[in-house]
């Protein structure tokens, strides 16, 4: 008997005559799903359905009936988070401990799997698990060994298709030359080759081959008796009776595979999940793995849970009408037995920065009727629409938490951009300078840096005053010093374009002339295209200030109310998060800003993926619906600026798919204008200009600002001075020009450095 077997041995089933009482609160569908042990079961559980409860109390019931033996069940959830969940209510059901069960996510169950047999597949049992940052590193290295230029293909691109390929457990031996196109220059394959014989050699491996290394350790065949046997699979084939399955329709290709061998000989397989929730293709989750279940598991039963205890009766007739129009779906239609509730609220306002202002009047409006700021939620379709709304609940002072990502200024990117602009308005800004000294990579090093920061103290002066007194000495490197006078060449034309251009123009030239955009547009990532799309919307809500310095002046303010509301952590906030983060929670009010063509449904989805795309798109909002719990809230804008360009934009599709009856329609545009024509346009500048009335005076302007350096003593070295430089050693001193040295060094030859890096040779330690 295993260690895992002797930890669930004192486990002792309830007596017969309890052995049902949980089973009592669930209604017949629920209880349904719990009872159907035997076999493939599919349980459809649509939103609110209580689908947690379920899977937690068929496995409750798998144990306490007798059926399985802790150990002879393999439940997997996606998170750790609905892994512990998992544990403490099934803990609290069974009276038992669930310690050594196995039961947690695909990751952390494969890792458990391979560490016992890790040297069937050329590790030890010891094996490092990568992050991201030791996979970058890893490939850079490799990138650099292959001549590949990393500017052209970067680590991180590399290691997106690496992983996309590992979701759908196909290793460099099962790729073609065709599957990887031109990607790094023709050499890809041979890198992904290179990246696993690496990691073999590093004993380690990436949460990729978690499952990857499994599927390999399970295709691992020995002959006995003349019959072909799979000793591993086999093994726990045998051991896993009973196999739960939380969130299948995020399942990958890997995942996939791996759950289908281990349920062949058994095929007790629950799998539970909602194909109306099925948002996450972009991380490699396949649809296909739960619409197919049937054909994969013939006499599979399919259970649908439909009533929801969350939201209104019109919430969900809204949502079900909604979803009704995917394609791709196995069917299932919500209800509840409560009130019929408010009809959603569909405005129409003009602009975004309207938009901002009505949800957070909203917002307020609630809030006097006591409705906790807790219950409130603001979901976006992409990032970098929270910039308006996070704006406003500043403006106003309604506290507001981001949930799953940085807040808007916070984010690596807008910091960097940032950083760019405080320089050139203030070149004494040392923190700034410092940030982006290097970024993108110029070939400063920290040594550089050191020098530079160190010098600048003992001559109180800024950083940048302190390269222009370095660059004529040789305390830099040739490389660094060729990249520093550049760099200062660059913030000098900048500051003469701010003199000339409006700041919006000034903030993309600055981002296109240092490369920092072109960085990220190299990247072709997901993630890099969202860092664009966040810089784009930087410079678009910069025009809404009349000067660079009125702008960084609100970002200094924002950047403060945002620390003065992380200090109060308890207290109520707001919650403002994109529709795929706020998958699996709920709130009393939700409002869902930004409905219009292009922007939901994304217009970049449908042009990559087509239909697919669309329907995803649409259960993305079915999943912004289903959110809410009381009251929803959509909001269109006739006209929105996208990227700093003014667009006449049109209500999104979706609207027109949910019935009218379950729609509050409100509108700020008097019908007679329509969406074109001069009537439009009309309205539309008048009310930008009341917007434009409504921000106040203009900031001030620009302040030049000026850093007075300290006295220096009378000039202490003259020539013939034996001196020490901490670099270069010992020297004798040639020529002095004011506080530049031409000095003889004994072992590195003659440098031009400044005076305050050396002492007196008798003075050295």
């Amino acid at each position: 008997m295993t260690d895992t077997e002797h930890a669930g041995a004192d486990f002792v089933p309830e007596p017969a005559t309890s052995r049902h009482s949980y089973l009592d609160s669930l209604n017949p569908a629920q209880r349904e799903a719990v009872e159907a042990l035997d076999g493939p079961v599919l349980v459809l559980a649509g939103a609110g359905t209580g689908k947690t409860r379920v899977l937690t109390t068929r496995l409750g019931h798998l144990l306490t009936t007798g059926r399985a033996r802790p150990w002879q069940v393999l439940a997997v959830t996606f998170t750790n988070k609905a892994a512990r969940e998992m544990r403490d209510r099934v803990s609290q059901l069974t009276g038992a401990p669930t310690e050594g069960w196995w039961l947690g996510t695909f990751h952390s169950l494969a890792a458990r799997i391979l560490r016992r047999h890790a040297e069937l597949v050329g590790l030890t049992g010891s094996f490092t698990i990568l992050d991201t940052d030791d996979q970058l590193r890893l490939i850079k290295q490799l990138l650099e060994a292959e001549n590949v230029d990393h500017k052209r293909w970067p680590a991180r691109l590399i290691l997106s298709a690496i992983e996309r390929w590992k979701d759908r457990a196909l290793t460099p031996d099962r790729l073609k030359p065709e599957d990887a196109g031109d990607l790094a220059g023709g050499r890809m394959l041979a890198l992904y080759s290179a990246y696993q014989d690496r990691l073999r050699t590093l004993n380690a491996c990436d949460f990729g081959d978690l499952l990857q290394h499994c599927l390999t350790l399970f295709a691992i065949t020995e002959t006995v008796d003349g019959q072909t046997r799979f000793p591993v699979l086999e093994q726990y084939q045998d051991r896993f009776r009973y196999i739960l399955v939380d969130e299948y329709q995020d399942t990958n290709q890997a995942q996939y595979f791996w759950l289908r061998l281990l349920a062949q000989r058994h095929r007790n397989l629950c799998c539970v999940g909602d194909d109306d929730q099925s948002i996450y293709s972009w991380r490699g989750a396949e649809i296909g793995n739960i619409l197919r279940f049937e054909s994969d598991f013939p006499g599979a039963k399919v259970i649908r849970l439909e009533q929801n205890y969350r939201s209104t009766a019109r919430i969900l007739s809204a949502a079900s009408a909604l979803i009704a129009h995917n394609q791709g779906r196995l069917g299932k239609t919500l209800f509840c037995e409560g009130a019929a509730g408010d009809p959603i609220v569909a405005r129409t306002v003009w602009d975004g920065e309207e938009e901002a202002r009505w949800v957070v009047d909203e917002i307020e409006a609630l809030e006097r009727q006591k409705v906790r700021l807790g219950d409130v939620a603001i979901l976006v379709r992409a990032g970098y629409q929270m910039r308006e709304q996070e704006d406003r609940l500043i403006t106003v002072g309604v506290r507001y938490r981001v949930v799953g990502g940085p807040r808007f200024y916070e984010r690596r990117e807008i910091r960097d951009a940032l950083a760019y602009l405080r320089v050139v308005a203030q070149p004494a800004d040392d923190l700034a300078f410092e940030r982006i000294i290097n970024v993108p990579r110029r070939g400063i090093g920290a040594t550089t840096i050191r020098t530079l920061s160190s010098f600048a103290r003992r001559e109180r002066i800024p950083m940048t005053e302190a390269v222009l007194r370095l660059l004529p000495t040789d305390e830099l490197t040739g490389k660094a010093r060729r990249s520093l006078g550049q760099l200062m060449q660059d913030f000098d034309r900048w500051r003469a374009v701010a003199g000339s251009r409006p700041h919006t123009d000034l903030a993309r030239i600055v981002l296109d002339e240092s490369g920092y955009t072109a960085m990220w547009q190299a990247e072709k990532t997901v993630e890099a295209q969202g860092r664009l799309e966040n810089l784009k919307e930087l410079v678009a809500g910069m025009e809404e200030f009349e000067t660079l310095a009125g702008f960084l002046e609100h970002v200094s303010l924002v950047m403060e109310a945002t620390e003065a509301g992380d200090a109060n952590a308890a207290a109520e906030m707001v919650t403002l998060m994109t529709l795929h983060a706020a998958k699996g929670l709920e709130f009393g009010h939700v409002f869902l800003p930004g409905w219009e063509e292009g922007v939901f449904p994304s217009q970049r989805s449908m042009d990559e993926t087509g239909v697919a795309g669309l329907e995803e798109e649409r259960r993305l909002a079915y999943v912004g619906l289903t959110r809410a719990k009381t009251r929803a809230y959509i909001s269109s804008a006739a006209r929105r600026r996208i990227y700093g360009m003014w667009q006449d934009t049109l209500p999104s599709r979706f609207l027109s798919e949910i019935p009218a009856d379950h729609l509050d329609r409100q509108s700020d545009i008097a019908p007679a204008s329509g969406f074109d024509g001069s009537g439009y346009r009309g309205l539309f500048e008048a009310s930008r200009q009341a917007a434009v009335n409504r921000r106040g005076p203009p900031m001030l302007d620009d302040v030049a600002y000026t850093v007075t350096p300290r006295t220096r003593p009378e000039q202490p070295y003259d020539a013939g001075h034996r001196v020490f430089h901490e670099k270069f050693g010992p020297g004798t001193v040639r020529l002095v020009d004011a506080d530049k040295l031409t000095i003889q060094f004994d072992h590195a030859g003659e440098k031009k450095v400044m005076d305050s890096f050396v002492v007196p040779l008798d003075q050295a330690t």
